[in-house]
């Protein structure tokens, strides 16, 4: 058992500026740590601009971080060293990119005696993003286990914490099952073209999530550029330049608030996951991770398909906690099979559940690393 720890928190609310009102680090960290008795102060800060502009490839992102960076850090050191006085921290943890702050101001924070850990949970295809700031902090929890000898060649010191859910938050409700099929989240990658297989196959599915509403023209020609576009292989030209799958409308709805898609997992027989990350599929060596939601999804009592990875193998037992597919057709194939077997989905889905409650819940991944920090 671990003792309670006055912790120092910068992390900001959300990973994604599409998701405007959600609060999927609030709930998935925050609250945790709150729960194990912990005292958790919070910076007084805005970070969200500066997860918009954590890409420094861009431009307008060197600009913003060139004025903005010195206001982060002095903000950072002063309120630290104000809490500190009044109450010794333990801990900072923080969710930083490197361009949020230099090492050497997390160097400032270790020489006040406060233990450092950095959370990231996008290293699977963007560590240059956290390379230059991970060596400075004590430790830094990587969700990632492809991705610890990278953290170790530039002198970090990982801690493999794979994601979980907070069950305080992510739990089934008494709703309908209203939904044949849903997916929840961003549209990019190859989940465009899964969805489009899916209606091929005539499977009802929904999705929600940034970038499915927006996909076309505007209304006034998009009826018949959808028309001209199934004639010429079910494609349409995006705003980036390629082509994508044509999606009925009535089928792709906005982002969902944290609430509506913990509630979306019980109006739905089955909820989809991919585990491609970004557009790696477009290259040789496509990326598979863990995510966030392969614990969310079965806590809130959903039955979940996901593409198979071999590290899912850890936490679940594939085929009768959750379910796996490796392809479109496979995908079909299984969806179909299990629509029509609803006591055998039930089944998966209950098993599921239990097991993410039992043993992926934020509390015990805190607890676990802590014990592995020496705290």
């Amino acid at each position: 058992m671990t003792m309670t720890m006055h912790i120092f928190y910068a992390v900001g609310s959300k990973p994604n500026g599409a998701l405007i009102e959600s609060k999927v680090w609030y709930n998935n960290l925050y609250l945790p740590l709150c729960d194990l008795g912990h005292t958790v102060s919070v910076l007084d800060y805005d970070l969200e601009p500066h997860y918009t502009n954590a890409d420094p490839s861009r431009e307008s992102a060197r600009q913003f971080n060139q004025v903005s960076r010195p206001r982060l850090e002095e903000q950072l050191i002063a309120q630290i060293a104000r809490v500190h006085r009044r109450k010794p921290i333990d801990l900072f943890f923080s969710y930083f990119y490197s361009t949020f702050v230099r090492p050497e101001v997390i160097q400032e924070i270790k020489r006040m005696g406060i233990c450092t850990v950095n959370w990231y949970c996008n290293a699977s295809y963007q560590f240059h993003l956290v390379e230059e700031i991970a060596p400075a902090f004590d430790f830094c929890l990587v969700p990632e286990k492809f991705r610890l000898a990278d953290y170790r060649r530039v002198g970090a010191n990982p801690i493999y914490c794979q994601e979980a859910a907070n069950p305080q938050v992510y739990k089934p409700f008494a709703l309908s099952r209203e939904f044949a099929v849903t997916f929840v989240g961003a549209f990019y990658g190859e989940r465009g073209e899964y969805i489009r297989h899916l209606l091929d196959n005539r499977i009802d599915v929904r999705v929600w999530g940034p970038g499915w509403s927006s996909l076309y023209p505007p209304k006034i020609f998009a009826k018949r550029i959808r028309w001209w576009a199934s004639r010429i292989k079910r494609r349409i030209l995006g705003r980036s330049g390629t082509l994508l799958p044509v999606l009925p409308a009535q089928i792709c709805g906005t982002p969902l608030s944290d609430d509506e898609m913990v509630r979306m997992y019980s109006r739905s027989k089955i909820s989809l996951g991919f585990s491609k990350v970004g557009e790696t599929h477009r290259s040789n060596q496509s990326i598979k991770q863990v995510r966030l939601r392969d614990f969310e999804a079965p806590m809130s009592g959903a039955f979940y398909m996901i593409e198979y990875m071999e590290e899912l193998e850890e936490f679940f037992d594939i085929g009768k906690e959750i379910v796996c597919y490796y392809d479109k057709s496979d995908l079909a194939d299984k969806i179909k099979y299990y629509l029509n077997h609803d006591a055998e989905r039930e089944k998966i889905r209950l098993a599921g559940y239990r097991r993410a409650v039992n043993e992926h819940s934020w509390q015990k991944r805190f607890q676990s690393v802590f014990v592995a920090m020496g705290l």
